[in-house]
């Protein structure tokens, strides 16, 4: 290796411009990731990316290795197994960020967009860089898409809350409602007892929220700032099963 080769490998486009065009893709990608704070962001989306392309052209350049063979090797060469590798690989980096937690699943979008970075990656490594500069626009219009879709969406319930009060107080549901739209909650309609033999009034009322992250502790002292509040529980619905 010399400097003039160097500045050759430097000015050849078939090469860089694949490796440089799977970094910006991965980078885009990955800054969506790290926007929404998720564990691969931009540095690992960008790297997947760019390992991807540089494998594939590594494969696709077998003739300018520097290897000596002993006499009468015969050499066949299946280009199909690159891409699959690749991808094969990137399935177990993909199940380092899906966790379970409760009955909701975490990080399936993320593991997906590294699955179709490394895809992208092999794109541009195979030199198709028109093929993969539009699959990242597709992607990204996706992620984006996902997003304003959700917003617009209605809330999902995160919590379950039962609150008993004195059955004389004058505390009612829309007390309770106002209380929990302050907290960022939307409340369902509650269902209502009434119980003689201890005088207290129970509500039991879902909480919906675009987010799953509610702070419980507090919220419970939101509510029991309130004196006519007896009892009080705030059961997070993906702690319900499992």
């Amino acid at each position: 290796m010399t400097f003039d080769s160097l500045v050759s490998a430097l000015s050849d486009t078939d090469a860089m411009l694949p490796l440089l065009g799977s970094v910006i893709a991965g980078a885009l990608i990955g800054a969506d990731r790290e926007f929404l704070g998720k564990p691969a962001g931009l540095r690992t989306h960008a790297l997947v990316c760019f390992a991807s392309a540089l494998m594939t052209l590594l494969g696709l350049r077998m003739a300018e290795w520097t290897v000596v063979f002993p006499e009468g090797t015969q050499i066949v060469s299946d280009m199909a197994r690159m891409p699959h590798a690749i991808l094969t690989g990137i399935g177990f980096l993909g199940a380092g960020v899906i966790f379970r937690s409760g009955i909701s699943v975490h990080g399936l979008t993320t593991a997906a967009s590294l699955w179709l970075t490394a895809s992208l990656g092999i794109v541009f490594g195979a030199g198709l860089l028109e093929l993969a500069t539009i699959s990242t626009a597709i992607a990204l219009v996706v992620l984006v898409f996902q997003r304003t879709l959700r917003r617009i969406s209605p809330p999902q319930p995160v919590v379950r809350i039962k609150v008993a009060v004195n059955a004389e107080s004058s505390y009612d549901a829309a007390r309770l409602a106002s209380l929990l739209a302050a907290q960022g909650l939307r409340a369902t309609s509650p269902s209502i007892e009434h119980e003689r033999a201890t005088g207290l009034r129970r509500y039991t009322l879902l909480g919906s929220a675009y987010k799953q992250d509610i702070n419980a502790e507090s919220l419970a002292r939101a509510i029991r700032e309130d004196a006519a509040v007896q009892e009080l529980s705030i059961i997070p619905l993906e702690n319900e099963i499992g």
